[in-house]
């Protein structure tokens, strides 16, 4: 049986009432950048809170982190993605339950999505700066602590400035996972970029081109990250803890 390839599928309408299949699969991108902006973000915060904890003299401080990264690394993401989903609402007080069920779509799936991913992508930033900040010497800390700072003090003012510069390509890294990881909430209903995709693929039976597309998109979207990662990391390294060209010795 051979393919019929139709490359002009893009610019006929489509039964889910968003205008072309070439719209569906621009809302969908525009699902996922909002998933996957707002969840780095919030794993951003969330990963350096728990990455500090890590660090602290309090063991108590040091546990729950531990306990927060083994627990929220450990779990399959489309395991987590069900338990946001279907199970919290059960959890919760009724009226609370019942309020996030009441949610109409595409909000009901996007919130859970979002919380999902969040913590997902937090336990790994948390890592990440909890490594930064073991990375550098303790006379940084004790330094700061000299002067009169708070150790609250130390860590936003000496510290994290640094970490976070070591740390920005590793970063991108996870950026570009969350971004690729938001194709997950596809099955709790979510349409974004991978589930545009599949629809067109189902109204259509043009599925080499609606999955074509979507990893074009994808592709583009990567690259553009990367590229403003790079002129970030470019433009806040830090002499003698990133290498590049500027802080290499000349050869003899």
């Amino acid at each position: 049986m051979n393919y019929n390839w139709n490359w002009n599928i893009f610019w006929e309408l489509s039964p889910d009432g968003n205008g072309t299949y070439l719209n569906t699969l621009i809302d969908g991108m525009q699902w996922t950048l909002a998933t996957a902006l707002l969840s780095a973000v919030l794993a951003f915060l969330l990963g350096s809170i728990v990455g500090v904890m890590r660090t602290t003299p309090s063991r108590t401080l040091r546990t729950i982190g531990a306990a927060y990264v083994e627990l929220f690394r450990n779990i399959p993401l489309l395991v987590q993605m069900f338990l946001w989903y279907f199970v919290l609402p059960e959890l919760l007080p009724t009226a609370a339950g019942n309020a996030v069920k009441a949610m109409a779509p595409p909000w009901a799936s996007f919130w859970p999505a979002v919380a999902c991913l969040s913590f997902f992508i937090s336990a790994r930033v948390a890592e990440q700066v909890r490594a930064g900040i073991e990375s550098l010497s303790s006379g940084q800390r004790l330094a700061g602590l000299a002067v009169g700072l708070t150790l609250a003090q130390t860590y936003r003012h000496v510290l994290l400035p640094v970490v976070y510069r070591i740390i920005t390509p590793t970063l991108t890294s996870e950026l570009m996972n969350v971004i690729k990881n938001s194709s997950v909430a596809l099955t709790i209903g979510l349409v974004e970029l991978t589930s545009a995709a599949r629809s067109m693929q189902e109204f259509s039976f043009q599925v080499f081109e609606a999955f074509t597309a979507a990893t074009i998109i994808y592709v583009v979207i990567n690259i553009v990250v990367v590229i403003v990662m790079r002129v970030l990391e470019k433009k806040s390294a830090v002499p003698g803890f990133i290498s590049g060209k500027a802080d290499r010795p000349a050869t003899e």
